[in-house]
């Protein structure tokens, strides 16, 4: 259940980010995917026993730090908007797990 709440999400997560940190999706709009993420994944019914796959963990990661940061440090900050596209890459099946990019389930 977990997994695939964590497959689906992923890709619109991909989706979401990558045009927002493009500047083609505004952050009110990022906003209110994550929360209606938040939301469903606390409306699962069943709570996942076994740890976090590698990708929960970068699927999660991504999401705390796109809410985190405010708009115009995720544009400009070179580094972070970096190592942001390095998650987005990972989970999108095109580059190597970050190893710094570790997050928890909610």
């Amino acid at each position: 259940m977990a997994r695939t709440f964590i497959d689906e999400k992923a890709s619109q997560l991909i989706f979401y980010a990558s045009r927002f940190l493009r500047g083609q999706l505004p952050e009110a709009e990022l906003h209110l995917f994550i929360w209606d993420t938040l939301e469903e994944w606390a409306a699962l019914s069943e709570r996942p026993q076994s740890p976090p796959s590698y990708q929960e963990r970068v699927f999660w990661y991504l999401l705390y730090q796109l809410e985190y940061w405010p708009e115009q440090q995720l544009r400009a900050d070179r580094q972070l908007k970096r190592r942001l596209q390095l998650c987005l890459g990972y989970l999108a099946g095109k580059g190597r797990r970050p190893v710094d990019c570790v997050g928890l389930r909610p």
